[in-house]
């Protein structure tokens, strides 16, 4: 499309060319891991969540997944830690010991004020730059009506820090002497000043979000949620822009799930079940 069609679609938003995808659309992730839960507890399984995994041990019987509050013995794991996922892979060999490592990026959003919504009916992204595995600045209008602005992407301190003052000694120490991080930063050290001059000096951030939407001001917006963005970087200092999944023993370990991980996560799943079945003789 040319600015006039892209006028017509989103009468707010500013392009030299655009892609029109009109049935793309958004859902409520956190509903639909709710009815996964539920088929899981109705096949009979069971959720168990906030127990922390501190040891995977491997044994003629089978492996013993071991968290502070009891023992496990399974025929087969499948490991999907996210941010803990190449922590969780060295449990059980070398699938994730410094072959690569989780380096936690954290992505603030802000939210449009309710009198400046109209500003987007739907979802507005930009063109991406393959040589980066962040996507940039976006608009997304959401199911409740809200429409989020951002992310930007900015090294976290800790892996689970979701806000500015999250530190976390252990994690920051294992980032830093990562020798992969190094070598990312400093091949894209303009990059990764200019997003963090972004995260700190919100006009900055809003003349980002202008060059698709020029008519938000800095009143519009109000700072919202953050996420953090579990990035595996290879020890050469390069991003892992694809699905990682490993087998090694008893165990099935998704290493890097980038984005869109939840959009293909039935995908995933199918992928990761299939393997299970060979595997573990289902």
């Amino acid at each position: 499309m040319g600015p006039e069609r892209i006028r017509e679609i989103e009468p707010h938003a500013a392009g030299l060319r655009g892609l029109w995808s009109p049935t793309t659309g958004i859902v409520d992730f956190r509903r639909v891991a709710l009815a996964l839960a539920e088929d899981v507890e109705g096949a009979g399984g069971s959720v168990l969540t906030g127990r922390e995994v501190l040891g995977l041990e491997e044994h003629r019987e089978g492996i013993v997944v071991r968290t502070a509050d009891d023992e496990t013995l399974a025929r087969g794991v499948v490991a999907c830690a996210g941010l803990q996922s190449d922590r969780v892979a060295a449990m059980t060999g070398g699938a994730g010991r410094d072959r690569v490592r989780i380096v936690p990026f954290r992505g603030d959003y802000y939210t449009l004020l309710r009198s400046a919504r109209h500003l987007v009916r739907g979802l507005l992204y930009p063109v991406p730059d393959a040589r980066f595995p962040f996507l940039g600045v976006h608009f997304t209008r959401r199911i409740d009506g809200e429409v989020w602005a951002g992310p930007n992407a900015v090294l976290a301190f800790a892996r689970e820090g979701y806000r500015r003052r999250d530190v976390d000694l252990r994690d920051l120490r294992a980032t830093l002497a990562w020798p992969g991080l190094w070598r990312l930063a400093g091949r894209y050290a303009r990059t990764g000043i200019a997003e963090t001059w972004r995260d700190w000096w919100k006009p900055a951030f809003v003349a980002q979000l202008g060059r698709y939407l020029p008519e938000v001001r800095s009143e519009d917006l109000v700072f919202g949620p953050s996420g953090v963005r579990a990035q595996a970087v290879t020890r050469r200092g390069e991003v892992v822009d694809d699905f990682d999944i490993v087998a090694e023993g008893r165990a099935i370990h998704v290493c890097n799930a980038p984005s869109p991980a939840a959009t293909s996560s039935l995908a995933i799943g199918s992928v990761v079940a299939a393997q299970a079945v060979e595997r573990f003789a289902l």
